[in-house]
């Protein structure tokens, strides 16, 4: 089985997130190819994938433009093949953050029509070596709010990668059938 995963990025966790499901599907005995959507081929043939995964991270409540332009581009294909949606954000890494984290899905699906076969929200990352002092206030005060310690002085990263396992897994046993 041949799987296409594509993602979109911000900060660079959605692509280690990509990239570690495309690392897993291969483990597991199947072929995998992951793209970035900004970087995607002209002629990348999506249709000669058995089945599709999109992962793409959440900035300010949305998900990147290019990620919502390949879906569009491609929604026939990703409506006759197992598809999957995986929305990275530090919403999902709290419990009372995963309503919201699903509002965003549900909006991006809403706004593109797709309705994949699955969806899985996965946890980010907090990159604070890599913040400029403005960025960092924004993240602790409006993204965080109070669901973090009051001073993070080193990088976080909140996926469950056991947790993204299992979806990949189930995903993909899915897709065989």
């Amino acid at each position: 089985m041949k799987v296409l995963v594509v993602y979109g990025t911000t900060e660079g966790q959605t692509r280690k997130i990509a990239q570690w499901i495309a690392k897993r599907i291969t483990a597991n005995g199947h072929e995998s190819q992951s793209h970035d959507a900004t970087a995607l081929l002209r002629d990348l043939d999506v249709a000669a994938f058995n089945a599709v995964i999109v992962a793409a991270p959440v900035h300010q409540q949305i998900h990147p433009e290019a990620v919502l332009g390949f879906v569009r581009a491609h929604l026939d294909s990703l409506t006759t093949k197992p598809s999957a949606f995986v929305s990275v954000s530090l919403s999902a890494a709290f419990k009372d953050g995963r309503s919201e984290a699903r509002s965003y899905v549900d909006r991006f699906l809403e706004d593109t029509g797709w309705q994949p076969t699955k969806t899985h929200l996965a946890a980010g990352a907090l990159l604070f070596t890599e913040y400029d002092f403005f960025k960092e206030q924004i993240v602790r005060h409006v993204v965080l709010k109070d669901r973090a310690p009051v001073k993070i002085e080193s990088d976080q990263e909140f996926t469950d990668w056991e947790a993204l396992g299992t979806f990949v897994d189930d995903f993909v046993q899915m897709s065989e059938s």
